[in-house]
C-alpha cells in the first residue's frame, strides 16, 4: 500500500501453493485466455469505460511508486485512494508525525533552557496543562483517520493479514488511554507510556523502515553468533585478567587490580570499553609500568576482539544488507511490472468495447488514444510523461501489444539528464568574443584559482592575527582584499550570465551556488560600507552597529571559505565522493528514520531511569551536613572522571540533553566515563542500559550505514573508471538502486504476473 521510491519490501515472489495445480493444468496461453479472451469475460468491478481508464491510471501510479495494487478498485475508492496518496495528505501526515515527536522537547521535563548544565541551568519553561495534550489529541485524531482510510482501501481480507495495521490500532488506542490518564491526573503524570509509542507512527508510515527492520531481524542470527563469540572472548580474557592482576601483598603493585580488575563487573566493563578502544592505553598503564610483558595480554585482547571479531561483524552485516537490497529490488521490479500489467489488462477490457473484431480473437492489445488519455491523467514527473507519450505517438497502427506497452515504462528506470538551454545569439562581434571566452572551460579553472587565492589570503591574515584581541586587530587590509575578490566574483557572475543567458546560467548547479554566495557577499559588503564607511587604516573592528565590524567581516570570510567548495565538481575523485554523499542523502531516509526511532526510545527510557540522578554541587547547598558528607564521596575529582572532566551538561534531565548524551556514547570516545558516573550514582545495573545502547547504535546502525556507503561508492567507482568529470557528476542523476542491481535481478515471468493478478482481492478479471 505504501510508496516505496527506492527500497521495497519483500512480497511473495512466486506462485502460491493453492494456485499451482490450477496453473500446471494449462499452458501460459490458457492462463491468458482465462481473463482476456473476450469482452464478456472481462468483468471488472463497476464495468464502465471511464472506470477502466481510472483504474489504469491508479495502477500505473502504483507501479511508479512501487506500491501494492491490492486495494479497492471501484470509482469512489479510487478517488479516495488518489486523495490518500496525494502530496497534500502525505505531507500533512508527515508533518503530524513530526509534531507528535517534537512534543518531547516541550513536555515535562522541558528542554527549553539555554544550557543543560545543572550548575547554571535556570528553571525551564513548563507548558501549562492541556497545551501539549491538546496538540497531541489532534495528532491522534489524524492518525485515526489515516488508519481508517488505509484499512478501508485495502479491505478486510488484506487488513487481517497486515500486522502493522493491527499494531497501529493498538498504538492509537493505548495513546488515547494514556492521554486520558494524564488529563485525569491534571498533567502530573511522570511516566507517560505513550512517549514510547510515538516512534511507531514514524515506522508504520514508511515501508522502507519496515523492511529495514525485517532486514535487521533476518540478520540477527548471524550477528548473534559473532556477538556470542565476542562475549566468549570477553569472558575468557576477563577471567585471565583477574588471575593475572589479582590483589598482591605489595599495595604499590595493586594499581591494575584496584582500578580495573577489582571484581567481575569492573573487569568485564573495563575490557568491554577496551574493545571499543575508548580507554586504551589507560587500562594497561598500571600493569605495563611494572612489567612490559603485561602488554601482551592487552594487545592480544584488542587485536583479536577489535580488529578481527568487530570487523567480521561489519562484514556479516554488509553481506546480509546487500542481500536485502537485492531482494528488495527484485520485489520492486515485480510490483512495478504487476502494476503495469494490471493497467494493460483493464485497458484491454476498455478497448474491446470499441473493437468488435478484437473481441472475437485472442490478441492482447490496447488502443493508442486510450494510452494517451491515461498518461495525461497519471501523476508523475513531467519528463517521464513526455518521454512515454513520445514513444506512444510513434506507434502508427493504433494499438499497442503487451511487450511494447511494458517497454514504455522502462523510461521510469532512467532519470533525467539535464539538457542546458542554448546560448543566446549576439550580433555584436565584441559580445560574441566575450561569450566565447567566458563560456570556455578554462574560465572555471581561473575562477577556482582565484577562490583558492582568496582563501589563502584569509588564512594568512588569520594566522598573523591569531594572538591579537578584537581591539588590537586592524581589518583594513583584510577588507580591501575582500573587496577586490568580491568585485571579481561579481564580474565573473555577470560575464557568465552574458555568455550563457539567465536560463543557461541557472541550469548549472555550480553557478547557482556561486551566484547565491556572490549576492550575499555583495549585500554584506554594501551593509559594511553603509554602516562603517569605506575601509581606512586603523579601522576599529570593535565598532558596533547592528553587528560589530568584526562580526560582519567574519561572516564575509566564512561565506568566502564556503564558496571555495565550488572546486568539488571539477575534480573527478571529489565529484565521485560528493555524488555518493548526495545519493546517501536520498537513500538514507530509512536508516535515518530507524536511528531517530532508536534515539527517541532510548532517550525516553534514559529520562525515566536517570532523570535527576546526578546533581551538581551548587544545587546541594540546602542539604544537611551529614547528607553532604555522604554525597561528597560520589563527587570524586579523580583524573578522567565525570566530575573532573566537567561533563555536567551530559545528563538525562531533559529530552534534548538525553539525545546529546546518547550521541556522545555512540561516538564511543570516553563513553566509559558516563557509564561509570551513572553506575556510581545509581546501581551497577545501569551498565545494561549503556551497553545496550552501544550495541544498538555503534555496532548495529553504524555498520548498516557503512554497508550502504560501501555499496553506493563501489558501484560509482566501478562506473567512474572510464568516465569523465562531467559523467561522474551526472552519475548522481542517472543512478537508482534498481540500476545498481540491474545485472543481478530477474524479470518476473508472465506466469508470476498472472498468478499475482488472480490473487487480487478486488480486481476480478476472469
Amino acid at each position: 500500500m505504501e510508496s516505496e521510491p527506492l527500497l521495497t519490501g519483500s512480497i511473495n515472489y512466486g506462485s502460491h501453493p493453492e494456485n499451482n495445480d490450477h496453473l500446471e493444468k494449462g499452458s501460459p496461453k490458457t492462463r491468458r485466455l482465462s481473463y482476456s479472451v473476450a469482452a464478456e469475460y472481462c468483468c471488472v468491478e463497476g464495468g464502465d469505460e471511464d472506470l477502466y481508464l481510472q483504474q489504469a491510471v491508479v495502477f500505473i501510479e502504483d507501479a511508479i511508486q512501487y506500491r501494492s495494487i491490492n486495494h479497492r478498485v471501484d470509482a469512489n475508492s479510487l478517488r479516495l485512494y488518489r486523495w490518500y496518496y496525494s502530496r497534500l495528505w502525505q505531507w500533512g501526515l508527515g508533518l503530524t508525525i513530526a509534531v507528535v515527536l517534537m512534543l518531547a522537547f516541550i513536555e515535562r521535563p522541558s528542554s527549553f533552557s539555554y544550557t543543560s548544565d545543572p550548575r547554571f541551568r535556570p528553571p525551564p519553561w513548563e507548558p501549562p496543562c492541556g497545551l501539549t495534550e491538546g496538540i497531541e489529541i489532534v495528532c491522534l485524531i489524524i492518525f485515526a483517520i489515516d488508519l481508517t482510510t488505509k484499512s478501508y482501501l485495502i479491505g478486510w481480507d488484506e487488513f487481517r493479514k497486515c500486522k502493522w495495521l493491527i499494531v497501529y490500532i493498538l498504538a492509537v488506542s493505548a495513546s488515547v488511554i494514556d492521554w486520558t490518564l494524564t488529563l485525569s491526573m491534571f498533567c502530573d503524570q511522570n511516566l507517560r507510556v505513550r512517549r514510547l509509542i510515538r516512534p511507531f507512527f514514524l515506522l508504520q508510515n514508511s515501508s522502507l523502515m519496515k523492511k529495514t527492520l525485517k532486514c535487521i531481524k533476518r540478520t540477527l542470527p548471524e550477528i548473534a553468533s559473532v556477538i556470542l563469540l565476542l562475549a566468549l572472548h570477553l569472558c575468557l580474557f576477563t577471567m585471565i585478567g583477574m588471575l593475572l592482576f589479582a590483589k598482591g601483598e605489595n599495595p604499590k603493585h595493586n594499581g591494575e587490580w584496584e582500578t580495573y580488575f577489582r571484581d567481575l563487573p569492573t573487569s568485564l566493563s573495563s575490557l568491554l570499553v577496551l574493545l571499543t578502544t575508548a580507554n586504551n592505553p589507560d587500562v594497561m598503564i598500571p600493569a605495563y609500568s611494572l612489567n612490559r610483558g603485561y602488554s601482551i595480554f592487552f594487545i592480544l585482547f584488542s587485536g583479536f576482539g577489535t580488529y578481527f571479531l568487530m570487523n567480521l561483524l561489519t562484514a556479516i552485516i554488509y553481506n546480509q544488507f546487500r542481500g536485502y537490497l537485492l531482494m528488495s529490488v527484485q520485489a520492486s521490479i515485480l510490483r512495478r511490472r504487476l502494476g503495469v500489467r494490471a493497467a494493460f489488462e483493464v485497458m484491454s477490457c476498455q478497448g474491446r468495447g470499441h473493437d468488435a473484431t478484437h473481441s472475437e480473437e485472442h490478441v492482447e492489445r490496447v488502443r493508442v488514444d486510450a494510452s494517451l488519455q491515461v498518461m495525461a491523467r497519471v501523476q508523475m514527473k513531467s519528463y517521464y510523461r513526455q518521454a512515454i507519450i513520445k514513444r506512444v505517438q510513434q506507434l502508427s497502427d493504433g494499438f499497442i501489444q503487451w511487450e511494447a506497452f511494458r517497454s514504455l515504462f522502462d523510461e521510469l528506470d532512467k532519470d533525467r539528464i539535464k539538457v542546458h538551454p542554448p546560448k543566446p545569439e549576439y550580433n555584436s562581434p565584441l559580445l560574441q568574443r566575450l561569450q566565447l571566452v567566458f563560456s570556455h572551460y578554462y574560465v572555471m579553472i581561473v575562477g577556482n584559482a582565484v577562490a583558492l587565492a582568496n582563501v589563502m589570503c584569509i588564512c594568512t591574515i588569520l594566522v598573523l592575527d591569531s594572538e591579537k584581541s578584537i581591539a588590537e586587530r586592524d581589518d583594513y587590509y583584510m577588507e580591501v582584499i575582500n573587496c577586490f575578490f568580491i568585485l571579481y566574483y561579481l564580474m565573473e557572475m555577470s560575464l557568465k550570465i552574458l555568455a550563457f543567458g539567465w536560463r543557461g546560467y541557472l541550469s548549472y548547479r555550480n553557478n547557482i551556488f556561486d551566484g547565491l554566495l556572490t549576492v550575499c557577499l555583495l549585500l554584506l559588503q554594501i551593509t559594511i560600507f553603509a554602516t562603517y564607511r569605506l575601509p581606512f587604516p586603523k579601522w576599529n573592528p570593535a565598532s558596533r552597529g547592528l553587528m560589530s565590524l568584526w562580526e560582519m567581516v567574519r561572516l564575509v570570510n566564512m561565506l568566502i571559505v564556503v564558496r571555495f567548495l565550488r572546486i568539488i565538481p571539477d575534480i573527478k575523485l571529489m565529484a565521485l565522493v560528493a555524488s555518493t554523499l548526495v545519493d546517501l542523502v536520498k537513500n538514507l531516509r530509512a536508516f535515518a528514520g530507524i536511528l531517530v526511532v532508536v534515539f527517541y526510545v532510548f532517550a525516553v527510557l534514559g529520562i525515566w531511569l536517570f532523570q535527576g540522578a546526578i546533581t551538581a554541587p551548587g544545587k546541594m547547598s540546602v542539604m544537611s551536613n551529614s547528607s553532604m558528607e555522604n554525597i561528597t564521596i560520589n563527587f570524586t575529582m579523580e583524573c578522567g572522571s565525570y566530575e573532573q572532566l566537567g561533563y555536567w551538561p551530559n545528563n538525562f534531565d531533559d529530552f534534548a540533553s538525553s539525545l546529546v548524551l546518547l550521541y556522545n556514547i555512540m561516538v564511543v570516545n570516553n563513553w566509559q566515563v558516563f557509564m561509570d558516573a551513572y553506575t556510581r550514582y545509581t546501581t551497577e545495573w545501569s551498565k545494561v542500559y549503556f551497553v545496550s545502547w552501544w550495541l544498538t547504535s555503534s555496532v548495529m546502525w553504524v555498520n548498516l550505514f557503512v554497508a550502504l556507503i560501501l555499496e553506493n561508492f563501489i558501484y560509482k567507482w566501478d562506473r567512474s573508471v572510464t568516465c569523465s568529470v562531467a559523467d561522474v557528476e551526472r552519475t548522481g542523476y542517472e543512478t537508482t538502486v534498481q540500476l545498481m542491481f540491474r545485472e543481478q535481478i530477474q524479470e518476473p515471468t508472465e506466469e508470476e504476473l498472472v498468478t499475482q493478478l488472480h490473487q487480487h482481492p478486488h480486481l476480478h478479471l476472469s
